[in-house]
């Protein structure tokens, strides 16, 4: 396999492009280099639209970057430590920013590169960010154990809850309802009331730190991902939301910790998939059903893989903390003349196309 990877970087070419030499430049077979979005490590990235992502990294910058025509179309700063989490709202330009500075920012890219709010009251680092499903409240979870629901317009702290070791690393709003859900470094997912602010379920505890979770877009599936080394405990599990705790598969095959997944758009015609994302610098696409690994990509030397987002069913970006991010597309067949190595028993390309 050494050997197979090392051939396929060699046929692979980096292009340092302009914006006029980028309308020559193909993605079929070329890993094409934009301008990096940050310095040092990123963190986390979302979507804003279909053509605009939002990253944040070790240089506590908050960017827009529009991923389709690799250039960077704003840059927020305003944190005092590194950037953990940004979230936007669908359909707008709010964009939130959590922090190891233990604050969260709102900023709006039509009004200009002030925040527009701030959200302060956790004692430590903010891991988890989520907005409601009609976009006027949002909830907040640190490694202080405090669960916090603020009114967006006011930034004031409606509802606060405390609960022992809820070291929080994630938190996401199930679609079309009341209920928030967060994973924890007590290795328990908490199911949460927004109405009343109580938790009303939890989840078996894991073996091992959980890391991320993402809910299914028809609120049934939750995905929760878990940390680990030499291959035990580096899964992804899906549960039913609908049977609190109900196992439904797992998702084996990384070797380190499994720092991020999510639910990937069903491409037409096919089967339901997920992605994952691990400190081993690979990424992997799974059938959400039958747990088979459908493709796989290795990012030699992009260090762990910490966040992904989907854009569409074909296009993937991934945060990296040594390469920034990457674009990745998903097609059918095995074509590996690109600048990583894909593979796997599954039948997915799985391919890097674009860096910045």
């Amino acid at each position: 396999m050494g050997k197979l990877q090392s051939k396929f970087r060699k046929r692979s070419e980096i292009y340092r492009t302009t914006q006029v030499e980028k309308s020559e430049t193909t993605f079929d077979s070329k890993v094409v280099q934009y301008e990096p979005a940050h310095k040092g490590s990123t963190n986390t990235v979302t979507n804003l639209s279909p053509e605009l992502c939002v990253s944040g990294g070790s240089d506590q910058a908050v960017v827009v970057y529009d991923w389709k025509q690799g250039r960077m179309c704003q840059t927020f700063q305003g944190h005092n430590r590194e950037v953990t989490k940004v979230v936007c709202y669908p359909g707008s330009t709010w964009i939130f920013s959590a922090s190891r500075d233990k604050t969260v920012l709102m900023w709006d890219l039509n009004q200009g590169d002030e925040p527009i709010q701030e959200f302060c009251g956790h004692e430590l680092v903010v891991n988890g960010l989520a907005i409601s499903p009609e976009g006027r409240k949002l909830c907040t979870g640190s490694r202080d154990n405090w669960m916090c629901l603020w009114d967006i317009e006011s930034a004031k702290c409606e509802q606060r809850q405390n609960v022992s070791r809820n070291l929080v690393t994630h938190v996401c709003w199930v679609p079309g309802s009341s209920s928030v859900v967060q994973t924890s470094e007590d290795k328990i997912i908490r199911v949460w009331d927004s109405r009343a602010w109580q938790v009303t379920n939890t989840f078996p505890a894991k073996q091992y730190i959980q890391t991320h979770c993402d809910v299914s877009p028809n609120g049934h599936y939750l995905v929760s991902s878990s940390n680990g080394f030499g291959g035990q405990g580096c899964e992804a599990t899906l549960w039913d939301l609908r049977q609190p705790g109900c196992k439904v598969v797992e998702y084996r095959g990384h070797l380190q910790t499994t720092a991020c997944c999510m639910f990937l758009p069903t491409p037409p015609g096919g089967s339901p998939q997920v992605a994952t994302s691990s400190h081993d610098s690979s990424v992997k696409v799974w059938d959400q059903n039958t747990a088979v690994c459908l493709g796989t990509l290795h990012l030699d030397g992009a260090g762990p893989l910490v966040c992904l987002t989907p854009t569409d069913s074909a296009n993937l970006l991934c945060a990296s903390f040594n390469n920034g991010l990457h674009h990745i597309q998903l097609g059918n067949g095995m074509d590996q003349d690109s600048g990583a190595s894909s593979g796997g028993a599954g039948e997915l390309d799985v391919k890097v196309v674009a860096r910045f």
